[in-house]
């Protein structure tokens, strides 16, 4: 059952107005930790959150669908919730405006808030406290284990800040995998152990999918009726929308997915687009699992015997080792970082990352994919659409706009340092200490895109190699005066110097001729995707 639609309306006097963003969906995030009696949650609907971007329709619909089924649970509790819908008489469209009209109807003596996960949302909260009547406080978000404050004192003024040191540390605060003062098994990463290739004839197991039921069915229904132009389809969408759904997805995974995901983490196949991933991305940033609930649950199955060390590690060190540390590195570095550009990119998106119009499979495999479920896993968006944009010289400002729109589970804490510094390498080596380039061949051993490809993934120029090829050696040569004195590039470039003029020429010719040939505009015949007036302009990409 859906929250009832709100109406302009006096309240006798709330305590306390809390308001809830729509990514904050869980009972104990810090501005619901202490309700009182007379309080009033707040929740919104509004067009400016789901339009800033032109978010995938699914994301737009796990996200309205999770916060009207949140805000059942809490008057369920018997919690005061006032619920603005999208389409309620009077929605402002934006945080501000409704904030505004519930301190008005609710004269409320405060307003809690918990920190967002965006600058600009950061920039808002300091405007409310500036502007509305009542005070407003701006608690630390708790569903993370890492405090902003704590992460910026251990980043200080370094310029390279490197996961695993920040990983280590968490696994000696948490206490997660640790025997004592060292690493259970006597190592702190198994990532060695977690390459293979899925075999030929593999068995992919089901994964748990959840129907929609009538609340999302009417979700749907408005998302088709103001999105329609959005990318993205909702025919597959399966994602948990409640606690419930998210902890039923958690105990799959964990039982189902997590003893192999390990070994398979990396591999790709055409038309398997989850593997032996969790899954659980979406409602963990939305609040609906916390990062402990999820890391002691795999920790547990390792202890108990259910799943085997490297898988535990490597899925564990995905959320206390990256997930934490991307989210502090953005709010540390931030605004500034999103402004660098160390390799000078500046190439428009081409028009296939939005229809899966190109010849090369693994992109409209990936593309296609990610229309159909608003999902890729991490090799898929760190080795081939992030691949390719790192080696064709993508604009880093068009390239995550493109991963913001396009994900579930992304929100810019999340995307902008992943995409900004771990794919395309513009921060000039604060978060990675190499650019994560590579050659069709990695590709052809990842997966089983390259069998049923138009390029042929072993030929190395000309009209029918691999693009990936060409590319990869047309990269190095371009960036070889910022590249070739990093020592983890030492092997390449020392191969690149063995190239006679000649197989240069040839490959910056192939490299320019490909290149030359890709467009930024719609075909006539292609499919709607978000329109040059839905995106954000150059200047608009980043407002604080």
């Amino acid at each position: 059952m859906a929250p009832q639609k709100s109406a302009p309306r006096k309240s006798p006097r709330a305590k306390t107005l809390r308001f809830v963003l729509g990514d904050q969906l869980n009972r104990r995030v810090s501005s619901l930790v202490d309700l009182d009696d007379g309080d009033v949650v707040l929740i919104v609907e509004v067009m400016a959150e789901a339009t800033y971007v032109r978010h995938h329709k699914q994301k737009i619909a796990f996200l309205f669908s999770a916060m009207r089924h949140f805000a059942v649970e809490l008057e369920a509790e018997g919690i005061a919730v006032d619920y603005v819908r999208l389409d309620d008489p009077g929605n402002t469209g934006s945080f501000t405006g409704e904030l505004e009209r519930a301190a008005a109807r609710h004269a409320p003596t405060r307003v809690v808030v918990t920190e967002p996960g965006e600058w600009r949302v950061w920039a808002m909260m300091q405007d409310w406290r500036d502007d509305l009547a009542v005070p407003v406080e701006i608690r630390d978000d708790n569903r993370f284990l890492c405090p902003r404050r704590e992460f910026a004192d251990w980043a200080g003024d370094r310029r390279a800040l490197r996961m695993e040191t920040f990983y280590r540390g968490m696994r000696r605060r948490t206490g997660l995998l640790m025997d004592g003062k060292e690493p259970v098994g006597g190592q702190w990463n198994f990532d060695a152990d977690n390459r293979k290739k899925l075999p030929k004839n593999h068995a992919v197991p089901n994964r748990l999918r959840f129907a929609p039921d009538s609340t999302t069915r009417e979700v749907f229904a408005l998302v088709e009726r103001h999105f329609a132009g959005h990318f993205g389809d909702l025919d597959g969408f399966g994602w948990p929308v409640t606690r419930g759904e998210a902890l039923d997805a958690l105990k799959h995974f964990i039982a189902d997915g997590l003893p192999t995901f390990g070994d398979y983490q990396d591999a790709m196949k055409a038309g398997a687009p989850f593997l032996y991933h969790a899954l659980i991305s979406p409602p963990l940033n939305t609040g609906l699992l916390t990062a402990e609930e999820v890391c002691r649950a795999a920790e547990r199955a390792y202890r108990e015997g259910a799943a085997p060390l490297h898988c535990a590690e490597g899925f564990i060190r995905q959320i206390l080792g990256w997930r934490e540390y991307v989210r502090g590195l953005y709010w540390a570095r931030m605004p500034a970082y999103a402004e660098t550009n160390a390799l000078d990119a500046t190439r428009d998106l081409p028009w296939f990352y939005w229809s899966g119009e190109t010849e090369m499979n693994c992109l409209a495999q990936v593309v296609s994919e990610t229309r159909a479920h608003a999902y890729a896993h991490h090799i898929q968006r760190l080795m081939v659409t992030g691949n390719f944009a790192l080696l064709a010289g993508l604009a880093p400002a068009q390239v995550e706009e493109w991963y913001l729109v396009v994900f579930a589970d992304a929100y810019e804490w999340v995307e902008l340092p992943n995409v900004h510094g771990m794919v395309l390498w513009a921060d000039g080596g604060v978060m990675g200490s190499k650019p994560y380039a590579a050659s069709g061949a990695y590709i052809n051993r990842m997966s089983d895109y390259c069998g049923a490809c138009r390029y042929d993934v072993a030929k190395k120029a000309g009209p029918d190699a691999c693009p990936f090829n060409y590319l990869y050696w047309n990269f190095l040569m371009a960036n070889a005066d910022r590249l070739e004195g990093n020592p983890r590039l030492a092997m390449p470039y020392r191969s690149l110097a063995k190239m006679t003029p000649a197989r240069k020429a040839e490959i910056a010719s192939d490299a320019a001729s490909f290149l030359d040939g890709l467009s930024a505009d719609a075909p006539s015949a292609s499919r709607a995707i978000p329109d040059e007036a839905g995106r954000r302009s150059k200047d608009q990409l980043r407002i604080f």
